[in-house]
């Protein structure tokens, strides 16, 4: 059997990207999958090319407004009947050193990774417990808010405030069998990751022992475990997917 047959998801940040690969793989395991992004005609275009028919949507979602958020979440509940898995991933990047970063820059990094996973747990907890079927939720963080970057510090500060997040998040909503946990990708061959400069992209590659950048499927076999009953008995935890980046 499928390992999320009968089960639906909402994954943020959808419309292309690590998000896109978390949805396929969900929707190719079973899963009903509802696709959150702020590209609302992209997003429906992706879900389309999910090839699943009507077990994928696509819909437009901001996730740093409450409403946005859970607009989006009812979009699973209305159309599929539940809400069973969370993918918190909407992130993007405004990269500069601190004498160049704006504060505009730093709040909206902050806002769309923090704020918006945080906004994302609040209301998913809230439809999970009162269903009373558990759920799981998967924060995606960074290695970035592991190890920091120069010329990140809005990025990686959000991304380690998403570990705390995920923690204290995971002790409050135990006790409804609601799991969350993180993961932190390394480099991963996205259309973001490709942006970066070569020289830059090179002494990068030169800290990661498997010698390679990640693939965005494989970022996603570890969302899709953590999504599943496989990852039952785990919440709490952070799970770096860097190729031993940084250990």
């Amino acid at each position: 059997m499928p390992l999320l047959a009968g089960r639906t998801a909402v994954v943020t940040g959808a419309a292309q990207g690590l998000g896109h690969s978390i949805a396929a793989a969900f929707a190719a395991e079973g899963a009903n999958v509802v696709l959150g992004d702020i590209a609302a005609e992209q997003v429906a275009a992706t879900a389309r090319s999910l090839d699943v028919g009507d077990r994928a949507v696509g819909a437009a979602c901001d996730v740093t407004d409450a409403d946005d958020v859970s607009a989006l979440l009812n979009v699973a509940v209305e159309r599929y009947g539940s809400l069973d898995i969370l993918v918190n991933n909407a992130g993007f990047t405004r990269d500069a050193t601190m004498r160049k970063m704006t504060e505009q820059d730093f709040d909206s990094v902050i806002a769309v990774h923090l704020k918006g996973a945080w906004l994302g747990i609040r209301a998913a907890s809230a439809i999970m417990r009162e269903r009373g079927t558990g759920g799981s939720i998967v924060n995606v963080s960074s290695i970035s808010g592991k190890v920091g970057n120069p010329g990140q510090t809005n990025y990686s500060a959000a991304k380690a405030g998403i570990v705390g997040l995920t923690k204290a998040a995971a002790k409050e909503l135990g006790f409804a069998g609601i799991r969350v946990n993180a993961i932190q990708p390394g480099i991963i061959e996205t259309a973001m990751t490709a942006a970066m400069r070569e020289d830059i992209r090179q002494a990068r590659l030169k800290e990661v022992p498997l010698g390679r950048f990640g693939r965005p499927e494989e970022v996603a076999s570890v969302a899709l475990f953590l999504a599943s009953d496989m990852a039952s008995y785990l919440t709490g935890t952070v799970i770096e997917i860097s190729g031993g980046r940084n250990i």
